[in-house]
Order: C-alpha cells, then structure tokens, then sequence
C-alpha cells in the first residue's frame, strides 16, 4: 500500500500540487487521470522520490518514505516497478540486456538464474524468441510489453506506469491494458498508472483519483466514474470522448 497524506510542490513559486491526499491499494489498478499539465505527472514523480515535496507526507506499507536518505530510499526502489512513457528500453542494448538490467543493478544472482528470470518475465508478457533482437526491430506494442517484463523482473510490490498507452493503437492499448491488469493481481502489486485515456480509466479504473489544476477534485472507481456530478470531471471525460470520435471519423 502506498499513502500520501497532504502531499504540496511548487516550483518557481507556482503551487503545482495542492494538499492531495490519497491511498493505493495493493492487488488493485489505482490510476491518476487528468488532461496535460493537470499535475498528474509531479505527482507520480513525488511518489516514486523522483522530486522531493514540499509538505506532506508519503508511507511505503508502514514506512515513512519521503523523509528517507538516499540508501534507505534505494532499497524500496529495489520492490519498485517502472513502465516509462515511450517505453524507455537503452537502444545499446538487446531486448534480454534491458530486462536484465534491474538484476544486474540490484541484485548478485548468477548469470544462469538472471537469464531464467528474463526469459520468464518475456515469456509472461507473450514475447518469445526476441532476447537478442534490438528495440530498433520491436513494434511499439512490443518495446512496451519489453518494458513491462524489466518493469516486472525484480517482483516488485509497487509498479508505476507513465501513460502506458501513450502511441499506441486502441487494439494494441487493450492488450497493454489487460496485461498491467493481471500482472498486477498476480504479484498483489500497488500498482499506480499515469493515464488520460478513458478506454483505460473504463477498463482497469478499479481506483481513480481525478486531478485538476494541481488538485483532487473527485475519487472513485470506474463504475462510478459516469454517476459522477463534479462538473470538471464531466468536461474532461466528455472532452476525451469527443476527442475520440473525432480522431476516429478523420480516418
């Protein structure tokens, strides 16, 4: 589980974070949603330690997170997951050198149990026979289910996911959208997802946190979502549907 209570960050003296408040459950696909500049993304980066937050407070389980030192902070990013928008797979390196990456950083398996690993996690995510192809011969959908295995190679309890759908095609967002989905129940990961797509929000929105303008404004689930009366979050879902339907009727 992961809890920020009363998290705030400025920058320059512009508030960008405004005393959020949420809990993210274990086994559970927890999502952040909100259009471009809403916050969404600090927030996430405060979360994961990335940026350091102004007030507040943020608990791993039982642990005070955001107060932590830099080695106390690296052995709970060792039970962390990272899915970066774009993928973020090293070019230099084959698809088995990017999974076994965090292992090679975090860890002192042998190189036999370290290819195990990689090839269990490819073999999870539907890719075979790529180990040694290069990011450069994968298709979108298969750097991202890439990044998902190296994202998952450590068993991490805490995955975090940067618009995973981000380039992707609606067919190939689904799958995405699905495997985050079982992985997470699998491993009783918190897993939390950085995300403006509302096929997603509809399909693994089992926790939602709406943010405008560096605020909650609204909390729920996916069925909940469409009963809603905050009128910002009916302009957003609205805004993404038409959207939608234009994106499709130009093709």
């Amino acid at each position: 589980m992961i809890r920020a209570e009363h998290i705030s960050k400025s920058f320059a003296g512009r508030e960008v974070l405004k005393d959020i408040s949420a809990v993210f459950e274990p086994g559970k696909t927890n999502l952040i949603i909100g259009k471009s500049g809403s916050g969404k993304t600090v927030f996430l980066k405060c979360l994961v330690g990335l940026l350091d937050i102004d007030e507040g407070t943020i608990f791993y389980n039982d642990i005070r997170f955001d107060n932590l030192d830099f080695k106390a902070k690296k052995e709970i990013r060792k039970d962390m997951g990272m899915l970066f928008q774009g993928s973020a797979l090293f070019d230099s390196m084959t698809v088995e050198e990017n999974v076994r990456f965090p292992l090679d950083m975090f860890t002192d398996m042998s190189r036999e149990e370290k290819i195990d690993r990689v090839n269990f996690c490819l073999e999870r995510v539907n890719i075979v026979n790529s180990n040694h192809l290069s990011p450069a011969e994968l298709s979108g959908g298969m750097k991202k289910r890439v990044a998902i295995a190296r994202a998952i190679a450590l068993k991490p309890r805490f995955l975090f996911c940067d618009e995973p759908n981000s380039g992707l095609d609606p067919k190939t967002s689904i799958v995405i959208d699905e495997l985050i989905r079982e992985i997470t129940v699998e491993l009783n990961m918190t897993t939390i997802v950085n995300t403006h797509d509302m096929n997603s929000v509809m399909e693994n929105g089992e926790k939602i946190i709406f943010i405008e303008e560096g605020e909650k404004c609204w909390e729920g689930n996916k069925s909940e979502i469409l009963k809603s009366e905050c009128k910002l979050l009916n302009e957003f879902v609205f805004a993404n549907a038409l959207a939608k339907q234009l994106k499709e009727s130009s093709k």
